[in-house]
């Protein structure tokens, strides 16, 4: 695949990702978190083994030398980053939440230099803060003086925590997995070991199902198992293989945006100032795109 092709992957997982955002309301109405993450997990598991299996992927091979790398990226990248996102979602804000988020690229940037001395060209040095101030805009409308007046609560540092795991998650993706193997062989194991832990935490969660889900709910959680899970997670995986961590990651700041547009379906029609926000965001990713020339 070319590396146009492999931009194009990235870009969708951001946006299935956005679209991840508005889906999660209408299934977290009727599933408890644990449960949501187990059964998105769970399902999409079982989706990625079979298409694994069919194209006779050497699973067992795999799973005898790499079964602590697999145990580790499933542990952090799945488990851990989306159990405290949903718990932390339950005391902070969505605005906070996504602002956190957005510093992701960075983080990961500094974490691929120190683990894998992955070097940034000067495009990335331009486009991490020029996404970031986007991400700013799209989420305040505009205005960011209300950046000024954010509080700190236990949400947030939960969501620190997560936006730590997701770095950690991309850099030992790169690191942990094994080369020449088929992505979705590789997808699959991931998101299978962290699904085995997810529906062990929701076996002790009473709550379980808060009453019997409707239609909405149910195609809401199945568009978040194909594409929310499924593709997003075999496209990022692709991209941190082909692209490196660090440029994968500054995708990420793709998401609420792509979640901005994906709200218009629900009848939530995006400012103008937001509308600019995307804008520059798009045009932060476009910088980061432009190859190195090197002599």
């Amino acid at each position: 695949m070319n590396l146009a092709g492999v931009y194009a992957l990235v870009i969708l997982a951001a946006f299935f990702g956005g679209a991840n955002i508005v889906l999660a309301n209408f299934v977290l109405a009727d599933f408890s978190p644990q449960w949501t993450a187990a059964l998105r997990f769970g399902l999409a598991a079982l989706i990625l083994l079979g298409i694994a299996i069919g194209q006779k992927a050497p699973l067992r091979l795999l799973i005898g030398q790499h079964l602590t790398g697999y145990l580790t990226l499933g542990l952090v990248g799945i488990a851990g980053f989306n159990l405290l996102f949903f718990f932390a979602m339950t005391s902070t804000t969505i605005d906070n939440a996504a602002l956190i988020m957005a510093t992701n690229p960075l983080m990961t940037t500094i974490l691929a230099g120190l683990v894998l001395r992955e070097h940034p060209g000067w495009q990335r040095l331009i486009a991490l803060p020029v996404a970031l101030v986007g991400v700013a805009v799209v989420i305040t409308h505009g205005n960011l003086t209300h950046l000024l007046s954010q509080h700190i609560v236990l949400g947030d540092w939960l969501m620190i925590a997560g936006n730590l795991c997701w770095a950690v998650y991309n850099v030992l993706n790169r690191r942990l997995l094994p080369t020449g193997i088929s992505p979705i062989a590789n997808t699959a194991l991931i998101v299978t070991a962290g699904a085995l832990i997810l529906i062990i935490i929701a076996a002790f969660d009473p709550t379980g199902m808060r009453h019997a889900p409707n239609s909405t709910a149910l195609l809401a959680l199945t568009g978040i198992i194909l594409g929310g899970t499924v593709l997003f997670y075999l496209f990022w995986t692709i991209g941190i293989a082909r692209l490196g961590a660090g440029r994968t990651a500054l995708f990420l700041n793709l998401v609420p945006v792509f979640a901005m547009l994906t709200a218009i379906t629900v009848g939530v029609r995006p400012t103008s100032m937001q509308l600019l926000g995307g804008a520059i965001v798009f045009g932060a990713t476009l910088i980061s795109m432009i190859p190195n020339r090197k002599t």
